[in-house]
């Protein structure tokens, strides 16, 4: 890849004392962990505090930054409405129905609760689907590329070498290192864009500029794409309400009011960061034109033509954060589900042996992270075939394991899993096959495995609701 930003000795210092500065928090970190406290290590004692929740919160869920910065290029003040609002509603949702309930519960992980609620079977299948929804591959791509932008050389070493930056220190520190290091990641993250904002306003000028010189859609909610289109992302968003890092973050907080009241907080949080987001993407049009060849390099290229050094060395920094955080994130999320609830369940033992299996599974998931990065080096690929796949399977066995009213049975829990996962591999296979996966006109994967998994499960939670009606049942 051709180098775009070139960066001064000034700028490179900066990127290095970032590194250096998580690398320390991190190591640091373990001192808080002893040598088989696995409440500790898994979901860092349970003592996360507010501020260190909406820290923690807020930069893991924030990873596909030059994501963003493609689609606010392109699509404007659309981003927004695509990337943002829907995953405020159903964050909000999640803090009033789901975040006590979660925290109350004292679990580990997801697949704890389907083990717990379920059996054995539901829990098995589901820790599948949560091992492979989790896996960091879209983030280590995203930070390879980054790397790479910056120093040229070979992407695949860019994605060993920002792999091991990210997750070394939670071999020991587990979460409690997840956390510390999230705190210093979310100050960068706003940082990063609170540098080149002013930066923007104070060289273009402000509303009056962006409307002289950018596409007339650009300044519309829905940025010329179709309301159909707009839609999908809110069904998309939907994967919020089974976010693993949601739950564990809940599991790790001090109290049900943390973990509630932290997510309405979060909310607001990256409230602030889409406006400056968007306002950074609607600028590298008005600035760079239409003549960008990638897109998703529009916040680079526009720190290359804006920035002067040092502050350009900050704002990739702030780049940088947001990436990592959700990497590290992502990465011990999905080493505990291996670790804990696919080899520890399936093998036995003592709490201290799902530490040690976790372990493992950071090494594990950080390889297979790094092969699927580097072979389909595709972001949008990558977030695509997950949210399609793994939402229809997990949606309704988890929210519906918080209600007894709304709870169907486990054998027809395990049939949603399956068919809910198995009808969108099947029909996204044959997309693929017939070649009409990317015509607008195809429904898309997603649809038939909600609509499959949907009708199982209200099937099972009918039979029930209508045995347990039944006069037989009745206490004489």
């Amino acid at each position: 890849m051709q180098t775009l930003v070139h960066f001064s000795a000034g700028d490179v210092v900066v990127l290095v004392v970032f590194l250096v500065a998580v690398l320390w928090v991190g190591y640091t970190a373990r001192r808080g962990v002893r040598e088989g406290d696995t409440v500790g290590y898994l979901v860092a004692g349970r003592t996360v505090t507010l501020p260190a929740f909406v820290a923690t919160l807020v930069a893991t869920w924030y990873g596909g930054i030059l994501g963003v910065g493609e689609f606010s290029y392109s699509y404007g003040v659309s981003n927004w409405v695509v990337f943002g609002l829907p995953y405020y509603v159903f964050a909000l949702l999640f803090a009033w129905l789901l975040a006590p309930r979660v925290r109350e519960a004292e679990l580990f992980t997801i697949p704890d609760r389907l083990y717990s609620i379920y059996g054995r079977a539901c829990g098995l299948f589901g820790s599948l689907l949560t091992f492979c929804m989790t896996t960091p591959a879209p983030y280590t791509l995203i930070l390879g590329v980054l790397f790479q932008l910056l120093f040229g050389g070979n992407l695949l070493i860019w994605l060993v070498v920002g792999t091991i930056l990210s997750t070394i220190y939670l071999y020991r520190g587990g979460l409690h290192a997840d956390v510390r290091v999230n705190i210093l990641e979310f100050l960068m993250m706003f940082g990063g864009f609170a540098i080149i904002v002013p930066f923007l306003v104070s060289r273009y000028g402000g509303l009056d500029f962006l409307r002289e010189n950018l596409p007339p859609l650009h300044l519309t909610w829905h940025g010329g794409n179709s309301l159909q289109y707009i839609i999908v992302w809110f069904f998309i968003a939907l994967w919020t309400l089974i976010d693993p890092g949601f739950h564990q973050r809940c599991y790790a907080a001090r109290s049900p009011q943390v973990a509630r009241w932290g997510i309405v907080v979060s909310v607001c949080c990256w409230f602030v960061f889409d406006l400056m987001t968007t306002t950074a993407g609607l600028y590298a049009r008005a600035v760079l034109g239409d003549g960008l060849a990638d897109p998703k390099f529009a916040y680079p290229v526009l720190a290359e033509r804006v920035l002067p050094p040092v502050a350009k060395g900050i704002f990739f920094v702030g780049m940088f954060a947001t990436v990592m955080s959700t990497v590290v994130s992502y990465t011990f999320l999905s080493a505990v589900t291996f670790g804990r609830d696919l080899v520890w369940r399936w093998r036995g033992g003592d709490e201290a042996e799902a530490m040690r299996y976790t372990r493992w599974g950071i090494t594990l998931v950080g390889v297979i992270a790094i092969v699927l990065a580097w072979k389909v080096q595709s972001v949008v690929n990558l977030w695509y075939l997950i949210g399609s796949l793994f939402i229809p399977g997990l949606l309704l066995p988890l929210v519906g394991s918080y209600t007894t009213r709304y709870r169907a049975p486990a054998p027809f829990v395990l049939a949603t899993m399956v068919l809910g996962f198995g009808t969108s591999l099947g029909w996204m296979v044959y997309g693929a096959v017939s070649g009409r996966l990317q015509d607008p006109s195809f429904i898309q994967p997603m649809y038939p495995g909600l609509v499959v998994g949907t009708v199982v499960y209200a099937l099972g939670w009918a039979l029930q609701k209508n045995v347990k009606a039944s006069p037989s049942n009745r206490l004489p």
